[in-house]
């Protein structure tokens, strides 16, 4: 959404810091999808929305681990996946009021 850079490669001290991407950092992008996706499923089913969190909580320390993302980049695109879930939960209704 808006242009920031990667965090500086000496701040990473593992071999993965070359595999970053070149896009921008801020927000997550892929924090943002695992916690929109964990957060719409646990709405219909509560166990496979907690189930479905794991691997969005893995993804998200993955990316700041390997130096794509500063924590804030992590933590807004998981405030922008949780935003989506609810507007895309809420949408039916919100249509449905507006066609009323």
């Amino acid at each position: 959404m808006w242009h920031r850079r990667r965090p500086p490669k000496e701040w990473i001290s593992h071999k993965e810091v070359h595999d970053r991407p070149d896009s921008s950092s801020f927000p997550s992008g892929h924090t943002a999808a695992g916690v929109a996706f964990s957060t719409a499923v646990a709405a219909v089913w509560p166990w496979a929305g907690a189930v479905c969190s794991v691997p969005a909580v893995i993804v998200a320390t993955e990316r700041v681990h390997t130096g794509a993302h500063y924590p804030s980049d992590v933590a807004v695109g998981a405030a922008t996946g949780l935003a989506a879930a609810a507007l895309v939960h809420r949408a039916p209704r919100l249509v449905l009021r507006l066609l009323r």
